[in-house]
């Protein structure tokens, strides 16, 4: 099992690590450690390389379980490597996702709305919500209250916790399907504190006061109850 560095420090760029076990198929390395994060849950995987001495191997895709694809033939087993994740690239998607934590949190205070649906980019977005009707003034408010959510410089913090005593936790599942699988036993949860509280294993930044101004540029139905909001985060 690889000890998977992001869930407890999003901020950790670079990091050392041995190379366990070859892909051959896929060309790819596992690590005993990684702070790459692999994607899903609607955020990008991370980029970056891998450098054993002078020699860098790009990481051209990640899976989950850790298995690093790079660009070059495989190094040895047991090669001690220096991960390096393109940082810039890592900040601002981490951001972007506490931006939509900071709009689900809004959007579930105060109109109890569930999420249906969402994806990320860098610095944009789109996140599905279940409301029957949704009025033009009704987006301007919800603006407002996001960018004071943000304005508030509310703390983000993680925690892992055995799977029995999350789902203790009232409303921890905001998307309106359970999407975590019976075999994860243990689940990471994110806290905007005072906000939002959900089951996730993705990278965030630790105050909301780092996400920047969030614009809700447009939105549109997605039939039914189903309403889609596209936001931008600005630098």
């Amino acid at each position: 099992m690889t000890d998977l560095l992001y869930l407890e420090d999003s901020y950790l760029s670079e990091f050392k690590a041995t190379v366990v076990a070859h892909e051959i198929e896929q060309n790819g390395v596992l690590l005993d450690r990684s702070a790459f994060y692999p994607g899903g849950g609607g955020q990008l995987p991370d980029t970056g390389a891998l450098w054993i001495g002078e020699r860098e191997y790009r990481v051209t895709t990640l899976r989950r379980g850790s298995l690093h694809t790079i660009d070059a033939e495989l190094p040895p087993l047991d090669s001690a490597v220096r991960g390096v994740v393109d940082w810039e690239r890592r900040y601002r998607i981490m951001r972007t996702h506490t931006a939509m934590h900071v709009l689900c949190g809004v959007v579930w205070r105060d109109y109890q709305a569930s999420v249906t649906g969402g994806n990320m980019d860098i610095l944009a977005g789109r996140m599905d919500f279940e409301f029957e009707r949704l009025r033009p003034e009704v987006i301007d408010e919800i603006q407002a209250n996001i960018n004071r959510e943000v304005e508030a410089a509310r703390p983000v913090r993680t925690k892992i916790l055995p799977r029995e005593e999350a789902f203790k936790i009232p409303d921890l599942i905001r998307t309106k399907i359970n999407l975590l699988p019976e075999s994860i036993r243990a689940v990471r949860t994110v806290e905007i504190v005072g906000l939002d509280l959900q089951a996730d294993g993705g990278t965030h930044v630790a105050n909301t006061s780092e996400i920047g101004h969030i614009a809700i540029t447009k939105y549109k139905s997605k039939g039914g109850i189903n309403k889609r909001l596209y936001v931008e985060i600005g630098d």
